[in-house]
């Protein structure tokens, strides 16, 4: 066998070993469903070109000065006691610098478009879903609506989902990879996530943050159904169920731990569950704090909004910074949210 023929064969073997390894990843985030995920698509495949402009010429050098200034190359030119080059040194920080620059800019714009505290520009009204993450599972309430299910929620396509995400134990990571986003879900705190999907089917949904021994089957199912009427055919399927979700007791059996738990859905659950779960872990507030909370779960239940138009400036500001750090002290309207403020 020639030296050439096993050069090739070799490399026939290095190429059949990748693409089996490749087959079996799940490559989620590079085939979106979503406006989200195909931003984010394009944003990783963006800085990925330009990091590759340094990445590839350097592999290319190494290749081509290792065999060029090799041992047996009697004819390369030597010159041992070189030791400086303008138009190189120019080009070596010239370029990176460039990329950089680029970069930073990307990235102010991306992380300001793709906040997820951001709602989703639309002409069609929005769904809101409360997330509460369980050990080993994922509750979703639909206040509106006054559903619950477990391990499965659906949606019309071509409708923003607005979501608001907490905790019953652990902190814990809500993501639906396809779809685009991920946020954390933190006890007696609150985050959101908005959501699109562009196209009819079932996403995965998965935990990605590891919260222990169930951890593995801690996965859900996104449908985005066709149309409204496909939705609304879940939702009637939901509510044929003979369970109940309108107390808290209620929810703490549900909030047992169990793995690998089936898809569950309840006809009946309290709109204010998602406010009495993150008040559970307020015990240290003041009574009058306490007492506020009290008062908005009332009024979430009633289905009541405050009215924002009598707040002056400096009150939208602390109520934006307010809810964005997680605390329930006042009803939740997205265009109050602060991106980035801390508490």
């Amino acid at each position: 066998m020639r030296p050439g023929d096993l050069k090739r064969g070799l490399g026939a073997l290095l190429l059949i070993a990748v693409t089996g390894l490749l087959s079996g990843c799940d490559m989620a985030l590079m085939s979106p469903k979503g406006q989200v995920g195909l931003e984010q698509r394009s944003l990783i495949l963006t800085a990925l070109g330009l990091m590759l402009i340094v990445v590839i010429p350097v592999i290319v050098m190494a290749v081509v000065f290792s065999r060029k200034y090799r041992a047996s190359n009697t004819g390369a030119t030597y010159t041992p006691n070189w030791a400086h080059s303008t138009k190189i040194e120019a080009v070596v920080w010239t370029v990176p610098v460039i990329i950089i620059v680029i970069l930073a800019i990307i990235t102010w714009k991306t992380s300001h478009d793709l906040d997820p505290y951001k709602p989703l520009e639309s002409d069609v009204k929005p769904i809101q879903v409360d997330v509460i993450s369980l050990d080993w599972k994922w509750l979703f309430v639909y206040p509106e609506l006054g559903i619950a299910s477990v391990n499965e929620l659906a949606f019309p396509i071509n409708t923003p989902i607005n979501f608001r995400v907490t905790s019953d134990t652990v902190m814990n990571s809500f993501f639906i990879p396809q779809l685009g986003g991920q946020i954390y879900a933190m006890a007696g705190m609150q985050t959101k996530l908005h959501l699109i999907a562009n196209e009819a089917g079932q996403y995965k949904g998965i935990s990605g943050s590891y919260s222990g021994a169930g951890f593995s089957g801690m996965k859900f199912k996104a449908i985005a159904t066709q149309d409204q009427a496909g939705f609304d055919a879940w939702v009637a399927k939901v509510k044929q169920s003979p369970k109940m979700l309108s107390t808290m007791g209620e929810f703490d059996t549900l909030a047992k731990k169990s793995e690998n738990h089936p898809v569950e859905y309840f006809a009946s659950a309290d709109p204010t569950l998602f406010v009495n779960v993150i008040n559970k872990f307020m015990g240290d507030m003041k009574p009058a704090d306490h007492k506020g909370m009290k008062h908005e779960a009332a009024t979430a239940k009633q289905g009541d909004e405050m009215d924002m138009a009598g707040m002056d400036h400096g009150d939208m500001a602390e109520a934006g910074h307010e809810d964005h750090a997680g605390h329930m002290a006042m009803p939740m309207d997205d265009k109050s949210v602060k991106a980035g403020s801390e508490e």
